[in-house]
């Protein structure tokens, strides 16, 4: 019990840290317990934060913020109507076609699994081969009866859209409007004495401003590369495909060696193992050493500085937690506890209390 005493009144004795750590474990307990129910407010929140920075330009170029906000937020409306009038479609009808055709693409791979045992006997054996297939089909019924639920919850699923397409707008323009007014208003709630809290704030919102944007930013060229690359190649799907492409990033590391799968296996059932086929997987490598080796640096530049193995760590952890927002975040987040690992005050910054005199 000493020990911890003394652990406590070493890292825990500032107010400023105090004050510190209830403002993170309320956002965190907040966002966990009550994630789903606010997720329309955090999703303008997020939405908001991102069309920040293209209106404080305009405000610094001279235009009234209100004029600004108008003039960014049109913006913003105009791509989600192409999103979704547009763009939505499109992928529809390509995912459809993709539905369509894989009792084909299953029974091609049924027959090339078939050739294993006699091509590679001491690898494999005919049971071996049999399970496999018997385990693929059982997996396929299952994604079946998993969209058959899935399309007769569609109703409520489509009404809770429809909600959101016209709440979420509406958020999003009064966020950006009324910014001053809601900051100050949240800061009315914080520790007066908030030296460290404001320093984790600007130290973060640096790095997860720059982050955000840059992420958006880097999904629209690789989806768009990746579309166009695909399209003149003659692959089927090239827009769904470029579609999952671009949003593999949001996963570092691991998204890139995912998406292979889905682009190799339309590849090889469209055009067997051909020179077709490796010039697909040839322009894929491509577009992926110039996204992590161009891009990524240019965007980014040092605006997030973490380890692999710490950014890895935290997609497992945040995303156990909170799923596809974890993901999303797991890097801002690990950036949140970077800043605040490094704004907490050292040992020796704190200074202990007095020691007891003693007794003669």
């Amino acid at each position: 019990m000493e020990v911890i005493r003394v652990w406590f009144r070493r890292h825990l004795s500032d107010p400023q840290v105090i004050g510190l750590a209830v403002v993170l474990l309320t956002g965190f307990a907040i966002i966990y317990i009550a994630g789903h129910m606010l997720a329309p407010m955090l999703a303008s929140v997020i939405i908001a934060y991102l069309l920040e920075g293209l209106v404080a330009y305009l405000v610094r170029i001279g235009f009234p913020r209100f004029i600004a906000v108008l003039i960014v937020f049109s913006g913003f409306m105009a791509f989600v109507v192409f999103i979704i009038f547009g763009l939505m479609p499109l992928l529809s009808r390509q995912a459809t076609q993709l539905a369509q055709q894989l009792p084909v693409m299953i029974a091609r791979g049924q027959d090339l699994l078939m050739t294993l045992p006699e091509r590679y006997p001491q690898l494999f054996s005919v049971e071996q081969v049999r399970d496999l297939i018997a385990a693929i089909r059982a997996e396929t019924v299952a994604l079946g009866q998993q969209a058959v639920s899935l399309s007769l919850a569609s109703v409520v699923g489509v009404i809770t859209w429809v909600v959101y397409l016209f709440l979420v707008p509406l958020m999003v323009f009064f966020f950006m409007k009324d910014k001053q007014r809601i900051v100050g208003w949240i800061t009315g709630f914080l520790p007066r004495d908030r030296k460290l809290l404001a320093e984790v704030w600007r130290d973060v919102d640096d790095q997860i401003g720059n982050y955000v944007r840059g992420k958006f930013v880097e999904i629209i060229i690789v989806w768009i590369v990746t579309y166009v690359t695909f399209a003149v190649l003659g692959l089927q799907f090239s827009l769904l495909l470029g579609v999952v492409v671009g949003l593999s990033v949001l996963i570092p590391y691991v998204g890139a060696i995912a998406v292979t799968i889905p682009v190799a296996l339309v590849a090889y059932f469209q055009w067997g193992f051909t020179v077709d086929f490796a010039w697909v997987l040839a322009a894929y490598g491509i577009i992926q050493a110039l996204d992590g080796n161009v891009l990524v640096p240019l965007l980014f530049s040092e605006a997030v500085n973490l380890h692999p193995v710490a950014i890895i760590v935290a997609i497992l952890i945040f995303g156990g937690l909170w799923g596809f927002w974890g993901i999303f975040f797991a890097i801002p987040l690990a950036t949140l506890v970077q800043a605040v690992l490094k704004a907490w005050p050292k040992t020796e910054q704190i200074k202990p209390p007095d020691a007891p005199v003693a007794a003669d």
